[in-house]
């Protein structure tokens, strides 16, 4: 069986005890595809199939948009329990723009390659010289080579997150959040934390689980306390309502965009 299928929940009831397949995940979320890992039993899979959906359901309530917009118009896919590497929750792999999740390993991870996806996708449709951008390149790094983004106000809002997220307050300089990525870069020898689309992601994670109304330990779990917090590697109690709310506004555009 899954290794833990029991995680801290609170927030709306979304399926009133019906059980969810996978399918139901691709047709509600509006994903491209859904597939299950041969080595998942019928059982896991109507465990994870409820799991995944309370999770998805959770995060379109959380930054308030339709539930079929988080498939990015069926340009994404999500495996469960194939592929799996040791010790990793979850990936997303850009050349299927497949979101896998692992199968017993996955909880607390899917906001953050979430954020992958989208940053992807966005890499692909926001800017305007969208044609010539390679197929693997994610919209946090392009803006940071201040590459145009397309006219839009959904663009201008996802600027402004940007902004937010990874400059200080007059755009000159690194914001207190990347400056302490960089430093603990430096002090472990590595180019990790302080890459774009990972600021991005622990942002975006960080800013799910600040949402007071909901808690879902299988959607995303540890921004908010223990080592990682304590060394910085998440946004602070400063920034986080800030970042939540630019997190909100941008996705209420896409949302009204996508469902168009």
């Amino acid at each position: 069986m899954l290794a833990n299928s029991h995680y801290i929940r609170q927030g709306p009831d979304y399926r009133f005890g019906e059980q969810q397949s996978f399918l139901d995940v691709r047709d509600t979320f509006g994903f491209a595809a859904t597939r299950v890992g041969r080595w998942v039993s019928d059982a896991e899979s109507a465990i994870a199939a409820n799991l995944v959906f309370d999770s998805l359901a959770d995060l379109a309530f959380i930054v308030n948009v339709p539930p079929i917009t988080l498939g990015l118009r069926q340009s994404l896919n999500l495996d469960f329990g194939i592929g799996g590497r040791k010790g990793v929750q979850a990936h997303y792999a850009p050349g299927s723009r497949t979101l896998a999740l692992a199968k017993n390993a996955g909880a607390g991870a899917l906001a953050h390659e979430f954020w992958h996806a989208l940053d992807h996708h966005l890499a692909l449709v926001a800017f305007k010289s969208s044609a010539v951008i390679p197929a693997i390149s994610f919209a946090s790094e392009l803006w940071l080579q201040e590459l145009p983004l397309k006219s839009h106000p959904l663009n201008q809002a996802l600027a402004a997150l940007f902004r937010l997220v990874l400059l200080n307050a007059d755009g000159s300089d690194a914001s207190r959040y990347v400056s302490r990525a960089i430093a603990l870069d430096k002090t472990q020898g590595v180019y990790y934390f302080s890459q774009p689309t990972e600021l991005m992601a622990r942002a975006f994670e960080s800013a799910i689980e600040h949402c007071a109304s909901v808690r879902n330990q299988y959607l995303v779990s540890g921004t908010r306390t223990g080592a990682a917090y304590a060394r910085g590697v998440y946004p602070d109690d400063t920034d986080l309502p800030q970042i939540f709310e630019a997190m909100r506004e941008y996705f209420s555009l896409l949302g009204h965009m996508l469902a168009q």
